[in-house]
């Protein structure tokens, strides 16, 4: 990682034998009318933000839901309240279940970046998450699981407004996108 990024590594435990993150990029400001409410339905206890804030009041918005992390993307401004990337830690008592790096920009179409990958296994994560693109993808690269959740913000081309969910237990890891319209899941 070059050293001009700004890192940060936090962890995350399992309540209740499980643990529900919802998963959001490139809100650009302006998150969809629905998307309080839709993520608010699924009761999560932790929400990720990929990048592309815009107001960073977007987060407070959001951590009324639930506690917020979030990464700068290409649009946000330099701040210390964003790293450049995050490294989280996910945890069932004291045995490590899953790490998880996240960052603004990952990939080339459906291939994890040679930057990205150095960075996952550096990190020892099996699961990269992602924005910018505003495409939604659940996808595998050189060995690593890569995650974008699509995005909640201005409507993009002919994209649809997504956002993603990932469901851990101690058994597996399970990632879903969900439409911030209808909050049914979505399937390309």
């Amino acid at each position: 990682m070059p050293a001009t990024l700004r890192a940060r590594r936090d962890a995350l435990n399992l309540t209740d034998g499980s643990l529900r993150i919802v998963v959001v990029a490139d809100t650009h400001s302006r998150p969809h009318p629905q998307a309080h409410a839709q993520i608010a339905a699924l009761s999560p206890q932790h929400i990720l933000h990929g990048g592309d804030i815009g107001d960073l009041a977007v987060l407070d918005d959001l951590a009324r839901v639930a506690p917020v992390s979030a990464v700068r993307g290409n649009i946000d401004a330099r701040t210390p309240v964003l790293p450049d990337v995050l490294t989280l830690d996910i945890r069932d008592g004291a045995a490590a279940l899953l790490t998880i790096v996240m960052t603004h920009i990952a990939v080339n179409g459906p291939k994890l970046r040679a930057d990205a990958v150095r960075l996952a296994r550096s990190e020892g994560a099996s699961l990269v998450i992602c924005g910018h693109s505003h495409v939604p993808f659940i996808g595998r690269d050189c060995g690593i699981a890569v995650f974008n959740p699509g995005s909640i913000g201005p409507r993009r081309f002919s994209l649809p407004i997504v956002f993603g969910v990932i469901d851990i237990r101690p058994g597996g890891v399970t990632l879903r996108h969900v439409d911030c319209e209808t909050g049914a899941t979505w399937t390309p």
